[in-house]
């Protein structure tokens, strides 16, 4: 049993050794060689080691981003692409920062992993300040963290693990000493930093190393501090030693550079840059001009106006004028939407119809608005005079008409509502002194009849429609060889849309009665060709299509079943549909 054993045990290690190669050809080597030897090196976040401690590193094959930073150089940040098996090498020059460090100072020393990366005011390598080995002791060989009097906030890390972390307050010419991780120990006085006018970013030596962090400084600025709404400015910003730059309401933004801003209120923008040393604040404030500035002229502010039977002899013409300036939203009542300035002539047309004098008011309202909230209102009135008068020879007439199946017979007045003689009566008066000027005119009255039943029987009904309107106009004493009759049953409907157009012509109907009307519009249609139009001959003058809806008849009239159950129309049809039978 013992070989067997052996064997498998052999087999699991070679199993294992084979996994173990081929994990570890998943990997590569990256050799780093940096310039100065005390850059802190930084893989994708990590915190690695000094360069000049660790300088290669087993890394996945892909890419990685490396970061190499030591205060008093510009960093550099990379793309490095690792290939499985294989040894990359890379080779960083850093950039010193030639400037030096004023005062006043204070100080650090920093006491726990030799190794481990210190960062103040952040945990990217941006904040970066050196390692714990810079700043461990304060001995005959100083090393030591020389910063502005203030707050921090210190972090130490180690790899990817926050090794500790805490707010620290070091006074002017005052050290600090931190024990990693326990956090403060002790803060006694330092003398040398009295003596100190400026000092070089980083200093190293034999077993001494200095690094002075810099305070950050920030400029704001505004191209124009006065803008008006709508209108925009240019922010103009810098900062120095700050790796985090914020302007508020703005965001994030670059170290330095502009941006242009439409504010729609006064607004006061914030710049705070963070860095190791501290934060710096700059601020510019816009303020917006939400007045808006405007007028409304007529000219001529009166007009005559003259209007003879359906002729307008005299047209009351005016220009309007107006102005809006910062404002983006510009109406005037009555005319709508209009741009922040500009004229527009108008032919006014007085409310009145009726003949008399004309003597009104047109109020013409400009509102104005801007986004900012501002708003104005401005006013001008016309007026209007003149007259509305009666031509001098002039008929007035309109269509009569009658109920469903009415009249059967022309023998008697009875097939004629009082509504219709009323009508009538109106178109006797005026023809008869129409005649009196103009004695050959005829009167051409044209029945009609809905679309129900058979023409065979529609055209007669229209027949008698027309000479019962006749016989009623002779008895009003109009000559009977001045009218003339025709009958066009259901030939010449009104269609749907022609009765629609004239529900919205009848002045006489408010919006919620036309809306009513259209609510049963079939029998409505129906009513509307139950007439008799009059057309005034040779003028060419033609009755006015106005349904009666006022009328004290009108329910008889709308009626579509007629005063029987069973009218004529229906009993016609009755007949034709037997005799289809057989």
């Amino acid at each position: 049993m013992k070989p067997v054993i052996h064997g498998f045990r052999l087999a699991i290690f070679v199993f294992l050794l084979a996994g173990g190669i081929s994990a570890f050809a998943q990997d590569g080597k990256l050799n780093i060689h940096a310039t100065p030897k005390q850059a802190y090196i930084f893989i994708d976040g990590k915190a690695m080691s000094e360069a000049s401690k660790h300088h290669s590193f087993n890394l996945s094959a892909g890419d990685h981003k490396v970061e190499l930073a030591n205060y008093g150089y510009t960093a550099d940040t990379r793309t490095v692409t690792i290939t499985a098996g294989k040894t990359t090498d890379l080779d960083v020059t850093l950039n010193p920062v030639s400037s030096t460090v004023s005062g006043p100072f204070g100080a650090m020393t920093i006491e726990g992993p030799s190794r481990a990366a210190v960062l103040l005011n952040g945990k990217t390598p941006d904040f970066f300040v050196g390692h714990v080995d810079e700043f461990n002791h304060d001995w005959w060989w100083k090393q030591e963290l020389v910063v502005p009097p203030g707050t921090y906030q210190v972090t130490v890390l180690q790899a990817d693990k926050e090794v500790w972390s805490g707010p620290v307050t070091v006074p002017a010419n005052q050290r600090v000493v931190i024990d990693v991780p326990k956090g403060v120990r002790k803060t006694v006085a330092w003398s040398r930093g009295e003596k100190f006018k400026s000092i070089p970013r980083f200093t190293v030596g034999t077993a001494s190393a200095t690094v002075a962090v810099a305070k950050p400084t920030a400029q704001l600025s505004v191209a124009a501090a006065q803008v008006n709404c709508g209108d925009g400015t240019q922010l103009k910003w810098s900062s120095a030693d700050a790796p985090s730059v914020e302007i508020t309401p703005i965001g994030t933004v670059a170290t330095q550079g502009e941006q242009a801003v439409q504010p729609k209120q006064n607004t006061t923008y914030n710049l705070t840059a963070t860095g190791p040393g501290g934060t710096a604040t700059s601020s510019a404030t816009v303020n917006v001009n939400m007045a808006i500035d405007a007028s409304l002229g007529l000219s001529p502010a009166e007009v005559h106006y003259k209007k003879v039977g359906d002729k307008v002899v005299q047209e009351g013409n005016t220009a309007l004028n107006w102005t809006a300036a910062n404002a983006s939203a510009v109406s005037i009542d009555p005319l709508g939407t209009v741009s922040p300035s500009g004229n527009r002539a108008l032919q006014v047309t007085p409310k009145k119809t009726d003949l008399g004098p004309v003597d009104e008011n047109v109020i013409y309202t400009l509102t104005a608005k801007n986004d900012c909230g501002g708003t104005e209102t401005k006013t001008a009135t016309l007026h209007v005079v003149g007259s509305i008068e009666q031509p001098e020879v002039k008929l007035s007439m309109r269509s009569v008409y009658f109920q469903t199946d009415r009249p059967r017979t022309i023998k008697t007045d009875k097939g004629l509502l009082s509504s219709e003689q009323e009508t009538l009566q109106s178109i006797a008066v005026a023809f008869k002194q129409y005649l009196a000027v103009h004695p050959d005119a005829h009167l051409i009255l044209a029945g009609h009849a809905d679309k129900r039943g058979p023409q065979a029987y529609n055209k007669p009904l229209s027949n008698r429609r027309a000479l019962l309107a006749k016989k009623f106009l002779v008895e009003q004493g109009v000559p009977d060889g001045n009218i003339e009759t025709q009958a066009y049953g259901k030939e010449k409907n009104l269609t749907k849309d022609e009765v629609k157009q004239l529900l919205e012509q009848n002045a006489s109907l408010s919006a919620e009665q036309r809306q009513k009307i259209l609510q049963k519009l079939p029998t409505i249609v129906y009513a509307y060709n139950r007439r008799v139009d009059l057309n005034l001959s040779p003028a060419g003058q033609e009755s006015a299509r106005l349904y009666p809806f006022q009328s004290q008849d009108f329910a008889r009239l709308i009626d579509r079943n007629g005063p029987t159950k069973a009218t004529g129309v229906e009993l016609a049809s009755k007949k034709e549909k037997e005799k289809a039978k057989n």
